[in-house]
């Protein structure tokens, strides 16, 4: 487990410290306002270990333990409750604006996504009784516990909307459920979100006031999408519209998340996670464009706009995915934003002890 230092870089082994250089040591309480106003002046204690450094941690192990997830697992489920939430709020329009072949695909739509979805989830747990179990409790504080609850409630709603309208029993009974499939809509597409941010994974914790935004862009640009694909074109002029909104809403989201978060939204430009997230967007961008542009005069085109709106939608989740993965994967994710957070909050403490 020893490792050697190599360089000017100082490493933490079970002998001890190596490479240890002088008059480098961290300086604990140095520059910051004692207690007691400073009357017996400063006096800075030697630091207990060095500098880590980003090569490695702790005995060599992550700080923290990466996520083992299955991507297509949880990235499938963040991808295909956007597709539920957001179809059945656009479900609902369509049926109020006299678009029945559009509200009809999409609560249909609606149905196969939140049952893929709920099949990721409990695939992800290893067996169904463990999903029945988390509804045991009902905890307000955490987005699992909640999740699993709005996920017993939204499925039954968006089932009955589906069966009810092709079916055409109870239409009555079908409005309710297509209306309350809708009201909890938003919630099944973004809670995802909430769900990752509420972790100590860097890239997912840091961006937790953009990434609700990037969810619901993406799941409205893939709910559009799925109604190009599947309905006839004279219906979809709205949903050409909210696939340029939604599109907009993930990229602008994004940027702004990559643009705050600094070095913690890195894996979101490198690596896998990068990769993936500019595959989203350059199909996110196709799809929207050629759609507005394109899918309104031919079929053929309105459909293949609606499959690249899709394909943006899923490669936004598995970057999202991935990019976390990476970011509990390196310390420097994990030690450099609290270093400049204490800086920070140090700062003016260290102002006001010299004046």
């Amino acid at each position: 487990m020893s490792e050697m230092s190599e360089g000017n870089e100082s490493r933490v082994t079970r002998e001890g410290v190596q490479g240890e250089r002088p008059d480098r040591e961290a300086r604990i309480g140095e520059g910051l306002a004692r207690r007691d106003g400073g009357r017996r002046g400063r006096r800075a204690e030697k630091a207990m270990v060095p500098e880590a450094e980003f090569s490695s941690s702790y005995y060599g192990l992550p700080i923290l333990n990466p996520p083992v997830w299955k991507s297509l697992d949880i990235a499938g489920y963040f991808f295909l409750g956007g597709v539920a939430g957001a179809g059945s709020v656009l479900a609902a329009g369509a049926q109020l604006t006299g678009r029945p072949a559009v509200a009809r695909a999409l609560k249909i739509s609606s149905l196969a996504a939140i049952a893929g979805s709920t099949a990721a989830l409990i695939d992800d747990l290893g067996r169904p009784a463990r999903f029945v179990n988390m509804l045991r409790v009902m905890k307000l504080t955490s987005p699992m516990s909640m999740g699993s609850w709005l996920l017993a409630a939204y499925g039954p709603a968006a089932g009955a909307a589906a069966v009810l309208d092709v079916t055409g029993l109870f239409p009555r009974l079908g409005g309710a459920a297509t209306a309350g499939a809708a009201a909890l809509g938003p919630l099944v597409a973004t809670y995802t979100a909430a769900l990752a941010a509420d972790t100590a994974v860097p890239a997912w914790h840091d961006v937790h006031r953009e990434l609700p935004m990037v969810f619901a862009g993406s799941a409205t640009a893939a709910a559009s999408g799925a109604a190009l694909l599947a309905c006839p074109v004279r219906e979809t002029a709205p949903m050409r519209t909210t696939a340029v909104l939604g599109a907009a809403l993930e990229l602008a989201a994004a940027k702004w998340m990559e643009h705050r978060a600094g070095l913690v939204a890195e894996p979101y430009r490198k690596g896998k996670g990068g990769r993936f997230v500019r595959a989203g967007e350059i199909l996110s961008v196709a799809g929207a464009t050629g759609g507005a542009l394109f899918g309104g005069r031919s079929r053929a085109a309105a459909a293949l706009s609606g499959a690249a709106l899709l394909a943006g939608s899923a490669c936004t989740r598995f970057g999202v995915f991935h990019a976390g993965v990476q970011s509990a994967k390196d310390p420097k994710y994990t030690v450099v934003p609290q270093r400049e957070r204490l800086a920070a909050a140090a700062e003016p403490s260290a102002k006001q002890s010299a004046l």
